[in-house]
């Protein structure tokens, strides 16, 4: 019996798990799976042991939601007492928490939502880790709240929708500032970012 344009089952199977992956287009998802049968096979094996071990061994921060292992209940920011745990950055995923860290400015610990609020997509609050921040909080040994989502309609209503879960304690809440980058040029600046330059300015 033919199989039409299929491959054998199995590499239609691999195509199309890998074709779920985000960014991942037909094409793609075909050219990564011959990829993989033609490797030599402990690269492939390697892969995928990578895979098994990241979904059995990684998971959420009890305190801030970024990633860690089994081992560890609390990341390597939390742990660390040279940290400002008064000082509480909220980011949407965790991949914005490495932005930060990257920097290598910031010296206080993360709170990571793990979403944004997204009405149509269905996210609201519960699908976030809002009431955990407000438990830390709530704990008054947090000082100051950086809103750190990201500039998008979403990301401001998420930062909004924080602020006034906030409102009932002594918190100070402030956002990062925005306007032009370092080295940018006026003529390519969108409105937006015109704006919170021109909102967000300091005396010279």
């Amino acid at each position: 019996m033919s199989t039409g344009g299929s491959y054998t089952a199995a590499l239609d199977l691999l195509t199309a798990a890998l074709g779920k992956l985000p960014g991942i287009g037909a094409k793609s998802a075909e050219r990564l799976a011959h990829h993989l049968l033609k490797c030599p096979v402990q690269d492939a094996i390697a892969l995928a042991t990578a895979i098994q071990n990241v979904r059995e061994r990684v998971r959420h921060c009890e305190v801030c939601f970024h990633l860690t292992e089994v081992e560890q209940p609390q990341c390597g920011i939390c742990r660390d007492p040279k940290r400002d745990h008064t000082l509480v950055c909220v980011v949407e995923q965790p991949r914005d928490l490495l932005a930060l860290e990257r920097a290598g400015t910031y010296g206080g610990v993360y709170h990571v939502l793990l979403g944004k609020l997204a009405p149509l997509q269905g996210v609201g609050p519960d699908q976030l880790t809002l009431e955990p921040l407000v438990d830390r909080v709530r704990s008054g040994l947090i000082r100051e709240l950086i809103m750190a989502t990201n500039p998008t309609l979403e990301g401001d209503g998420t930062a909004l929708l924080v602020a006034n879960r906030m409102a009932e304690f002594e918190v100070v809440i402030t956002r990062l500032a925005r306007g032009l980058a370092s080295g940018g040029s006026l003529e390519f600046a969108n409105k937006e970012m015109l704006s919170d330059a021109l909102n967000g300015r300091q005396p010279f």
